[in-house]
């Protein structure tokens, strides 16, 4: 069987997880605790139930082999020559099960498949010096810049998660960052700007996706029959989100196509 991990979804001919159609592959398990996740059945990394009704469940994660992985992949491959697409590797965090993600992003540089790899950064710079060059594409989230607030949100800190942006930068590879707007959590005056400015400091930032949270993940809590830790946020309203904007602009930062992108 080889290689083999742990998924709770292939999502295909998906369009918002890098450039042209994607098929996306989502790991289980992560480090992060953050109150505002919209795939909170990602987290634990074990499989685990999911609730449709009283009585009636599913189970949640799968143990795969890269190659049932790739079989998959592969059937898809039309559509990201047409498009620039590929394959998106996301969760959870699949800095998590690293065996598995470096054989997955492998496979498909061998097969010259264009790799994306969606994560916090979280992870030892040691182990993630083993994929900048598996991969083609860094979509690369950045939430909270003071150590402290970020600790006191997602439960870890983020020294590292900045370190390894920067070593990004300085291999020049390709980055997106992706910056959750999640009111009483990111959404501050002073963190806006240390984001921005932060950015501003690295030089392969291609893209920046501002993502307004949302509440899809409230049904998901119910599923799971855990404690929702969001019930108490709220989306951002409009005009908050056209003043981040603003102030991204302010900074020389126009280089998101569009909110939620």
């Amino acid at each position: 069987m080889g290689i083999t991990g742990i998924i709770f979804n292939i999502k295909r001919f998906a369009i918002h997880d890098g450039p042209g159609i994607r098929t996306t592959v989502f790991l289980k398990g992560c480090p992060l605790k953050c109150p505002w996740c919209h795939n909170p059945e990602g987290i634990k990394k074990e499989p685990e139930k999911m609730y449709r009704s009283k009585n009636k469940h599913e189970t949640i994660g799968e143990i795969i082999s890269v190659s049932e992985v790739m079989e998959k992949i592969e059937k898809d491959t039309i559509f990201y020559d047409q498009s620039g697409g590929g394959v998106t590797i996301s969760g959870g965090e699949p800095l998590m099960q690293p065996e598995f993600l470096e054989s997955l992003l492998k496979e498909c540089k061998k097969k010259e498949i264009h790799s994306a790899l969606d994560t916090s950064g979280y992870a030892d710079p040691e182990l993630f010096q083993r994929f900048i060059d598996l991969t083609d594409l860094f979509l690369y989230d950045l939430k909270i810049m003071e150590d402290s607030d970020h600790i006191k949100s997602t439960g870890v800190s983020n020294h590292n998660i900045l370190r390894n942006l920067k070593t990004l930068s300085k291999h020049k590879k390709r980055i997106f960052i992706r910056f959750p707007i999640v009111p009483g959590e990111t959404d501050s005056e002073g963190n806006i700007l240390k984001v921005g400015e932060f950015i501003r400091s690295l030089n392969s930032v291609e893209k920046i996706d501002l993502l307004p949270y949302h509440k899809t993940a409230v049904n998901k809590y119910i599923r799971l029959n855990k404690t929702n830790p969001t019930e108490s946020i709220k989306p951002p309203v409009t005009k908050r989100l056209n003043q981040i904007k603003r102030k991204f602009d302010s900074l020389g930062l126009a280089l998101y196509t569009n909110i939620g992108g």
